[in-house]
């Protein structure tokens, strides 16, 4: 989910916008711009950064891995192909 804090900031400065006279109906339009920000946020397909961060870790330990069997593959490949020349 993005971050809550973001979301309250961008309906605060909403709120702000507003002129003097409509100030008493700030806090109940800074709830609903809030729900609404909130409600639309999620039907995105998006992760948050420290998910997307995450994800990025794994990745990288997964290419790693990866390479380290390719390597021990085309020595095991190497291994057993001199092991027949051997014979």
């Amino acid at each position: 989910m993005l971050n809550a804090k973001k979301i309250e900031e961008i309906a605060k400065q909403v709120t702000d916008a507003l002129p003097p006279s409509l100030k008493n109906m700030a806090n109940d339009f800074e709830d609903k711009t809030k729900t609404v920000l909130q409600r639309k946020l999620s039907q995105l397909d998006v992760v948050t950064r420290e998910e997307f961060d995450v994800q990025t870790q794994v990745l990288i330990k997964t290419r790693s891995k990866i390479a380290a069997l390719e390597a021990r593959l085309v020595e095991l490949e190497a291994n057993k192909e001199s092991n027949e020349l051997e014979k």
